[in-house]
């Protein structure tokens, strides 16, 4: 019996040692906070051909690469990590999937522009939120 409480609390120990989620990342959250209000940004511009903001598209994309792979080095990240795919997938509704079309196009449709946006919005909020609720190191509060 004394063998089996020993066994049983050393299996405790290493499962409560195992950290299923990737702990909260102020970093992470920034980068998401800042990519949304510079994607909504850019978007607005959209109606206009795309030549005359491809800068701006860029550095979406260059941020929002850098988002990722901040997100895929992360040990025990894989949800914010699959998150990150969707929203950077060129043929997907998502920022990668409009930067692509708006590009192809040259210009966009001021309706399909704001539906995109809520759309994108939404994608880059379910991040941040992902990421405000995992575990903060120390066990302090949500973040502000």
């Amino acid at each position: 019996m004394p063998a089996r409480c020993t066994l049983a609390t050393l299996l405790g120990l290493l499962f409560g040692a195992c950290q299923l989620i990737a702990p909260y990342s102020q970093t992470a959250y920034q980068q998401t906070t800042a990519l949304k209000a510079e994607a909504l940004i850019l978007m607005d511009q959209a109606t206009e051909p795309y030549a005359l903001h491809k800068t701006e598209a860029e550095q979406v994309r260059l941020d929002m690469e850098k988002a990722y792979e901040y997100a895929k080095g992360r040990p025990h990240n894989e949800f914010s990590t699959k998150q990150w795919e969707i929203v950077r997938d060129p043929v997907r509704h998502s920022i990668g999937g409009f930067l692509a079309r708006w590009q192809t196009e040259g210009a966009l449709n001021a309706t399909f522009v704001t539906e995109a946006k809520k759309l994108v919005s939404d994608q880059l909020d379910a991040i941040s939120a992902l990421e405000s609720g995992k575990p903060h190191p120390g066990g302090g509060g949500q973040p502000e």
